[in-house]
């Protein structure tokens, strides 16, 4: 066996049907778990679970979902049912079996949407809603406790009129917390979230903020029947847990919250210790 067949490729792209390249990491061996990223980030978000993941003998994988990242700036197919069949076509692609998938904020969603329509058949083990947006983040007549449409809509206003300052106000404020009294105010990590966000497409960007908003995750959730960690920080500013993890628990089969007093929404960088070290534990388990 030559020595280019024994190295396995740390990283590299998947083409889908709709001709859409999709970039993703995958490095180690052991049981694989799968890493969802928020928005409008890219894999490299999972910077801190990657590596200490990797040490333990897993095998981790983490993609840019379309439109983010270093995957095509799609102008198409920027929701959760396409974001989900992506992710079976990655999945596919490396055949993957027992694996757990682990999802954050809107990559929460993805997870969830994933795991109802593609996770049968041995493929899904267990899977992490960390600060996710399931069931649904829109006020509703079904759903009178989530965020008004003026909320999202101030998104996609601060986004076309300057996509870079709205980029450096989301991290340096909500976010991480970092505009709470007291908070240890870190610029790597300010600057870190604007690199991944500028490399996307703001058309991309754009739709997902409906993606992640308007979507009903409530028949996902009841389909699962894998078991699922739902982690949610009780300060999250921008998926509040009320109307969140507190309401996706009671929709789980198989579901166990963790809640993180004063933890903000970006708490698997902030606190990757406390995250990492409660992750392992699930899995172990």
């Amino acid at each position: 066996m030559t020595e280019a067949s024994q190295t396995k490729i740390g990283s590299g792209t998947i083409t889908t049907k709709d001709g859409t390249q999709i970039f993703y990491k995958d490095w180690g061996t052991g049981q694989p778990i799968v890493f969802h990223h928020g928005w409008p980030l890219s894999s490299d978000d999972w910077d801190a679970q990657m590596l200490f993941f990797l040490s333990k003998g897993y095998r981790v994988i983490a993609h840019d979902r379309r439109g983010h990242g270093r995957s095509t700036q799609t102008d198409i197919g920027n929701e959760m049912d396409t974001y989900a069949a992506d992710v079976a076509a990655l999945t596919a692609h490396l055949d993957l079996k027992d694996a757990i998938h682990v999802g954050h904020s809107t990559g929460g969603g993805e997870v969830a949407r994933y795991v109802a329509q593609y996770g049968s058949g041995g493929r899904v083990a267990k899977a992490v809603l960390i600060g996710a947006v399931p069931p649904i983040m829109l006020k509703t007549d079904a759903n009178p406790g989530g965020l008004p449409i003026e909320v999202f809509d101030g998104f996609r206003s601060a986004q076309a009129a300057n996509r870079a300052q709205f980029f450096r106000d989301v991290p340096a404020g909500p976010f991480y917390g970092f505009n709470r009294p007291g908070a240890v105010v870190s610029q790597g990590i300010i600057d870190n979230w604007w690199r991944q966000g500028m490399m996307g497409g703001t058309k991309a960007h754009y739709d997902c903020i409906k993606a992640f908003s308007e979507t009903d995750f409530t028949e996902d959730l009841k389909k699962i029947d894998v078991p699922v960690l739902v982690m949610h920080g009780d300060d999250d500013q921008i998926v509040p847990i009320a109307d969140s993890a507190l309401l996706s628990i009671k929709l789980l089969k198989k579901g166990e919250l963790k809640v993180y007093k004063g933890f903000p929404h970006g708490m698997a960088t902030t606190h990757a210790d406390v995250i990492n070290a409660d992750l392992l534990a699930f899995f172990k388990a």
